[in-house]
């Protein structure tokens, strides 16, 4: 029979808590958050817009390019963080209410950042974008991490099962007031309109009444942070690490597969981000987690995982900024010949168009962006200077 904690033994365990980590950082895990970053600010600074090769664009609608994959594997890696994060806390329940705040102040952070790179530089408040990408990582992690806190695998597995397939029949059976049936179409489905309700003159510029990171489709994004908070709780298990691999292979095979299947009814959509995006690109998360994790941590091979580990440990400070730097570019005039033009225009029509074909300078400029990054980030690493939220 086990005998119960004493308040001297409960005290040296939240001293314990208090004075060192849980465990040391998954490297793998900042390797994986690192190429993410990376591949998102690859996609996110082409010399020309117009001129982008098939697999750095989004689908135009339903389907899944590699950069359709870059922001659920965010998602996907911020839950596995939050287990790292937070497993030592949640086995003190009297720690929970404070452990709660600081979740919550974190999410809010981040969608602070968000809006003040949607507000930058202009700050036009009647039409703002509310919505965005930093915007729904503070929310999902939130969601994701008082979850996690609060519930057991169990839990959070039928939580998961309920959220997919409450979405999938909203979207699918629901009517669209002054639409009619539902249906799927980019202006006319009811996430959008929710979002064209809610937030009207807020949203996306490029669609006006509809968000990629709307209201409803938020709730599926939740369900990718779980899927990474299963996952890091299987990691995290005191087993041997071939094993824990294989099985996170194995579901991270079953789960690509049955988003695949459920796309035959429920079309894989990032924009929506259907419930067969949520399964299909959790499923392809896990596989890439799992071979870095089987590479780096129980291989042991780090000789070349260094450019990838300067963007993981910093990601959301290179996020900000690479937003931030381009805007600060734009305001920055330059005289030409041809009359005045911005600084990135100057840089990019001197030293790229001329020597490059449209393509590939669009694509050299955004190869140094990652690479003017890289540095800075270089040097932040080995002045063990990480920012943190």
């Amino acid at each position: 029979m086990v005998s119960p904690t004493t308040s001297s033994q409960k005290e040296r365990v939240l001293q314990d808590s208090e004075m060192k980590p849980i465990q040391q950082r998954l490297k793998s895990l900042d390797v994986f958050r690192g190429i993410t970053v990376l591949t998102m600010i690859l996609v996110n600074n082409p010399g020309n817009w117009g001129k982008i090769y098939a697999p750095l664009k989004h689908a135009t609608w339903h389907g899944c390019t590699p950069t359709d994959l870059v922001f659920p594997f965010f998602l996907f890696i911020v839950g596995v963080s939050i287990v790292y994060a937070l497993s030592g806390t949640k086995q003190i329940p009297e720690k929970h209410t404070a452990t709660i705040f600081r979740i919550i102040r974190r999410g809010l952070t981040l969608f602070a950042l968000g809006l003040f790179l949607a507000l930058f530089p202009k700050f036009e408040f009647d039409t703002v974008r509310i919505p965005g990408v930093l915007q729904r990582i503070g929310v999902v992690f939130i969601i994701a991490g008082i979850i996690f806190l609060k519930t057991e695998r169990r839990t959070q597995i039928l939580i998961i099962c309920a959220l997919l397939v409450g979405y999938w029949a909203i979207m699918m059976f629901a009517p669209v007031p002054g639409v009619g049936v539902a249906n799927l179409q980019p202006t006319t489905n009811l996430a959008a309109w929710i979002d064209n309700t809610l937030l009207p003159g807020h949203l996306w510029k490029s669609s006006k009444v509809w968000d990629p990171e709307g209201i409803l489709s938020t709730l599926p994004a939740v369900v990718t942070g779980l899927l990474g908070v299963l996952t890091g709780q299987w990691l995290k298990k005191k087993d041997e690490p071939g094993n824990k691999i294989a099985w996170l292979m194995v579901w991270g095979v079953i789960c690509t597969c049955l988003g695949l299947v459920w796309d035959l009814h429920f079309p894989i959509n990032k924009s929506l981000w259907t419930s067969s995006f949520v399964l299909y690109t959790g499923g392809l998360a896990m596989l890439g987690l799992g071979l870095c994790y089987w590479i780096i941590d129980v291989k042991g091979y780090q000789k070349y995982t260094t450019p990838f580990l300067v963007y993981g440990v910093n990601a959301i400070t290179v996020f900000f900024l690479s937003g931030i730097i381009p805007r600060i570019m734009s305001m920055i005039k330059v005289d030409t010949p041809a009359g005045e033009v911005d600084s990135k225009t100057y840089l990019y029509e001197t030293f790229y168009t001329p020597h490059l074909s449209p393509y590939n300078a669009s694509l050299a400029w955004a190869l140094t962006w990652i690479l003017f990054w890289m540095i800075i980030l270089y040097f932040m690493y080995r002045k063990n200077i990480i920012i943190k939220v």
